[in-house]
């Protein structure tokens, strides 16, 4: 259009004009002409990272290995890599992991419908609400065991884990009284006031003998929605995890060895285990944070 000749002046209106009649800067127009005289593949957009992605991809092979843990996703990649001193964004560790092939499989989403509970379990400090939940798992030569658990609301911390032959009523204590005896100090009456533990409506937990004891420690008895497994989330996912990380890659002869095995294991879990919602701090590490700002307030 630059070159069209005016009718009044019989001159080429010129690239000034025009670009300025369609409220174009000029160096957008020059830029565009020169790509065009110069056809090739376009670079990668931004500053230039320090790292190849084949550099950066045997960096996420090497944190994936050396981690105790099996099938962790981008994100606590992502924060290992950064706790090296290697800075990078997580969409470009998810883009290298899934072309390598390292992204664990995942379960294809459900559409439910209007379910009971809508809120939220999450708690704002320690202590204040627990989960317990139960599985099962098969050992060698003692055929199926109870794997019975207890999980904190606020830090996400494994605060008991228990395996028995008999999934009964006396089993199902067992983690809450290993975390009342770390957490609280003792095991008396009235001792964990302030504290429920929140359970689904099996048998073991509605039971006389789980409820007393409850009610003897102080603890309020905190049921889910029957048919809504979300109330008792924190617990499930605990136990998702146990079972990705433990249940499911190793077979134990005995149920002895497979509670000494859960035992060693919620230590690590602990210690180790990264939660992205607390900032890819541990839960060990997210009790110990809050409970120095409770000291300080």
């Amino acid at each position: 259009m630059s070159c069209t000749l005016s009718p009044s002046t019989d001159n080429p209106y010129g690239v000034r004009l025009v670009l300025q009649e369609l409220e174009i800067a000029r160096s957008t127009f020059y830029a565009a002409r020169a790509r065009r005289k110069e056809p090739g593949v376009p670079g990668k957009r931004g500053p230039r990272t320090l790292w190849s992605d084949a550099e950066l991809l045997e960096k996420i092979r090497h944190v994936l290995a050396v981690s105790p843990f099996v099938g962790e996703g981008h994100r606590k990649a992502w924060a290992q890599l950064r706790a090296a001193g290697i800075r990078t964004s997580k969409p470009r560790v998810l883009r290298l992991m899934r072309e390598a092939n390292l992204l664990a499989p995942t379960r294809a989403t459900r559409v439910l419908g209007p379910r009971s509970h809508d809120g939220t379990i999450i708690t704002e400090r320690p202590d204040q609400m627990w989960g317990t939940d139960m599985t099962t798992v098969q050992t060698r030569l003692e055929g199926q065991a109870a794997v019975f658990v207890a999980v904190d609301h606020c830090t996400t911390e494994g605060v008991g884990i228990h395996a028995a032959k008999d999934a009964n009523r006396f089993e199902a204590l067992e983690p809450i009284r290993q975390g009342v005896r770390e957490h609280f100090g003792a095991y008396d009456a009235g001792v964990a006031v302030g504290l429920a533990v929140r359970h689904d409506n099996g048998s073991q937990y509605t039971s006389n003998v789980f409820q007393d004891e409850l009610g003897f420690l102080g603890i309020e008895s905190s049921p889910a929605f029957v048919r809504a497994p979300e109330g008792n989330g924190c617990a499930e996912r605990f136990i998702r995890t146990v079972k990705e990380q433990l249940l499911w890659l190793k077979l134990f002869d005995t149920v002895e060895e497979l509670r000494l095995a859960l035992r060693a294991w919620l230590k690590l879990y602990n210690e180790r285990w990264l939660v992205e919602r607390h900032g890819h701090r541990t839960p060990a590490q997210v009790r110990r944070d809050l409970l120095a700002q409770q000291a300080a307030a």
